[in-house]
């Protein structure tokens, strides 16, 4: 998932940066972090090692080759994670019972890009039995202090005022990953608001970030993430919400499966497959967008370099640690057989978690196909237009195609 801020209104550089950008060090921490504390008038942080990857982060993309606007939508991003931050250590401090919440056994969808992550997670998300973070939610995770939680949610209008912004001046990016207010995201933002993250390398080039990151242990982000959920299940119970379960997804998580499932002891995976010549390619074909919507010069083959050792990097340690587990907690699916039967295999995660597939959920997940927001086809992308080869591919996910393609080993 993309997130950012409300008033980022268009990625185009013609339009003139807000005031506090314009800045000899728009990326110094300590004016970054004051700025939040003085938009919320808060000032405590809460728990959580969070300054030092911020100032790695900061340090880099100081360095990086970003133009005015790219700039501003990097910062204000930064800013609000902060803000999020400040505003539910003041949430917490108010309504202290928010710590009392207990995120059980999750089922967690993982899978490189475009392997039908997004469809397994919203099918399991139409159970009313299961809890998910929608994009409203996910954008602005903290409402306003003193807010109720009667009636329709503020946040809702918000999220949908921007999916349009975003449909209208970024129609490219939404088409190739679009968000929805109304329906299930990801949780990768709370991974990023711990600055323990990669989303920041997929939109622009910081070398030493991306390196730092690879020695770093990822616990705090996933103690963050854990935080984040206590706060979200709290808001919902406020709204009458209950579920049995959690329902969430990212890609993120498959390099860091040991750490999901030291903080969620009881999870299930969801491990979706596709090939990865197409699900590089995907992965290339946004990153590079990304990079566009911030800096006027490109290298597109060192992006699709970058993607390709970083997925690399990431299925060795999915293997790696999926080595140690049980066969019981993970469930595989392949993204033809997701296509052609959906309830079909969500019917084998039910199996897998021993929770009956009832008819209410069928009709329920029926109706979301029927439903289901439809956007045109996205711009054409090839793994020649990022430098790669297929041969490339084959090569470095040699291991993980016999593994998980080679339907003999499966």
């Amino acid at each position: 998932m993309v997130r950012q801020p409300h008033d980022v209104r268009r990625p185009d550089r013609r339009r003139q940066p807000a005031p506090e950008v314009l800045v000899a060090t728009p990326f110094d921490a300590a004016a970054v972090l004051a700025e939040a504390q003085r938009k919320e008038s808060l000032t405590d942080w809460g728990p959580g090692h969070f300054e030092r990857p911020l100032r790695v982060l900061l340090a880099d993309y100081a360095r990086a080759d970003l133009n005015d606007i790219g700039t501003h939508i990097l910062r204000s991003g930064i800013v609000h994670s902060l803000r999020m931050r400040l505003r539910t250590q003041e949430w917490i401090r108010r309504h202290p019972d928010i710590l009392d919440e207990q995120v059980a056994a999750p089922i967690v969808v993982v899978g490189m890009m475009r392997s039908g992550t997004t469809l397994m997670q919203r099918l399991l998300a139409a159970d009313p039995r299961f809890l998910c973070a929608y994009g409203w939610e996910v954008v602005e995770v903290a409402p306003k202090l003193g807010q109720t939680f009667t009636g329709t949610d503020p946040r809702i209008a918000i999220s949908e005022a921007r999916e349009a912004k975003s449909r209208e001046l970024a129609p490219d990016l939404f088409t190739i990953h679009p968000m929805y207010a109304r329906e299930a995201e990801e949780e990768i933002v709370f991974l990023a608001d711990a600055f323990l993250s990669h989303v920041p390398e997929s939109g622009a080039h910081l070398p030493h970030y991306r390196s730092w990151l690879d020695e770093q242990d990822f616990t705090p982000a996933y103690d963050y993430l854990y935080r984040m959920l206590r706060f979200l299940q709290w808001q919902k119970r406020q709204r009458g919400v209950r579920g049995q379960r959690w329902v969430l997804k990212s890609p993120a998580h498959l390099g860091y499966l040991d750490l999901l499932r030291a903080r969620f002891p009881g999870v299930h995976v969801v491990h979706m497959h596709r090939d990865p010549r197409t699900t590089i390619a995907s992965g290339a074909s946004l990153n590079a967008t990304l990079h566009a919507m911030h800096a006027d010069n490109v290298d597109v083959n060192r992006v699709g370099a970058e993607w390709l050792q970083r997925m690399g990097w990431t299925n060795d340690r999915t293997m790696a640690v999926r080595d140690s587990w049980d066969a019981g907690r993970v469930t595989d699916i392949h993204f033809e057989e997701a296509v052609a039967d959906p309830i079909g295999q969500v019917a084998r995660v039910y199996d897998a978690v021993g929770v009956p597939l009832t008819d209410q959920a069928r009709d329920a997940m029926r109706h979301w196909l029927q439903v289901r927001p439809r956007e045109g086809a996205r711009p054409p992308y090839r793994l020649a237009d990022y430098g790669l080869r297929p041969e490339q591919v084959d090569e470095r996910f040699a291991l993980y195609n016999k593994r998980f393609r080679d339907r003999s080993s499966v």
